[in-house]
């Protein structure tokens, strides 16, 4: 039988045990440093979980909700207020059931006239419904999305900070891609892989700027649950193999391996999916639990989706890779 998870559909994970993956057990102050002769700002774990905690207390940001629009406008002018370009791409897109949904795509650019560029994106809408709640009662009710969404969000936030005061040699596009979690819920039959994502999907089609390149693309999603790992996921492989590697022996480097497992994880229909198809060889760093029933932490898709479940250990470890990644660009 088939199992269709959230936007997930494991081809093959080896069933190895988890390495001692366990964020806990490290506190951020143990986080490692960069390369001596290359000039990378600290990343602070503590104001990424500051960002983590400000989306969830402003509500659920489910797509066509005041919330959302608050929300979206807020992100964007975070970004700026970093020294972004600010693009907000703005559509309508259709859900699974064909109600029609407002969409905005939040594009921060950060040198722009610089055509040596690294795109980072993350979702940071939230899902309206709990369908993987063990209490059915609450399988129609919205999750606040603090490690699904908010937590990719929080990490690239505080990225922009650093790169806005601290350029890289590089310019540096950061896409927070709208409505990604509106996927058919768990009660509608059949493959419904391309409802999700649809932000991506649109962005893919109709790109922000006209013949837009980047040399690769990081997508976050998920990054904040303690004890989980980042696997080698199959389409970030298939696409982009030189960027796993690439990112994963930074992690290594830096100390992250117990988190950054170099090990094949399943195959995620998810945003990175799209970059892919647009021409950006691109990978998906993305909390996978193979031993879990759903593949992903324990909260995902239910109530418990919240502040009580991130784990600043977590953010420091993806967010000081990915910014060192960047910072080392020539």
């Amino acid at each position: 039988m088939k199992k269709y998870l959230k936007h997930i559909c494991f081809l093959a994970i080896l069933m190895v045990a988890l390495c001692g993956c366990s964020g806990t057990a490290k506190r951020v102050s143990d986080l490692g440093t960069s390369d001596a002769s290359i000039s990378v700002p600290t990343f602070n774990a503590d104001s990424a979980y500051n960002y983590v905690a400000q989306q969830v207390a402003m509500g659920y940001r489910v797509p066509g909700t005041d919330i959302h629009k608050r929300t979206a406008q807020w992100l964007a002018d975070e970004m700026r207020r970093h020294g972004a370009d600010m693009m907000v791409q703005e559509a309508t897109v259709e859900a699974y059931d064909g109600k029609k949904l407002p969409m905005y795509n939040i594009i921060a650019q950060f040198a722009p006239e610089n055509t040596n560029r690294i795109l980072l994106a993350a979702h940071w809408d939230s899902r309206p419904y709990a369908d993987h709640d063990p209490n059915p009662e609450n399988h129609r009710r919205p999750i606040a999305g603090a490690n699904d969404g908010a937590s990719g969000v929080g990490v690239l936030l505080e990225m922009a900070r650093h790169i806005g005061a601290v350029p890289p040699s590089v310019g540096v596009d950061i896409i927070l891609f709208d409505v990604e979690d509106y996927g058919a819920p768990e009660w509608v039959d059949g493959d419904n892989s391309d409802t999700w994502a649809l932000g991506s999907q649109y962005w893919a089609m109709h790109m922000h700027k006209p013949g837009y390149k980047a040399r690769y693309g990081i997508l976050l999603d998920m990054v904040g649950a303690p004890g989980m790992c980042f696997y080698r996921e199959y389409f970030s492989q298939h696409y982009a193999s030189h960027i796993i590697n690439k990112v994963w022996s930074c992690a290594e480097r830096l100390g992250h391996s117990s988190v950054f497992v170099n090990t094949m994880g399943g195959a995620i229909t998810d945003d990175h999916l799209y970059m892919n198809k647009a021409g950006i060889p691109s990978i998906d760093i993305i909390q996978m639990h193979p031993h879990s029933e759903t593949g992903f932490f324990d909260q995902w898709h239910t109530i418990d989706d919240t502040m009580e479940h991130i784990d600043a250990y977590m953010l420091g470890a993806v967010g000081e890779t990915v910014l060192t990644v960047v910072y080392e660009e020539k």
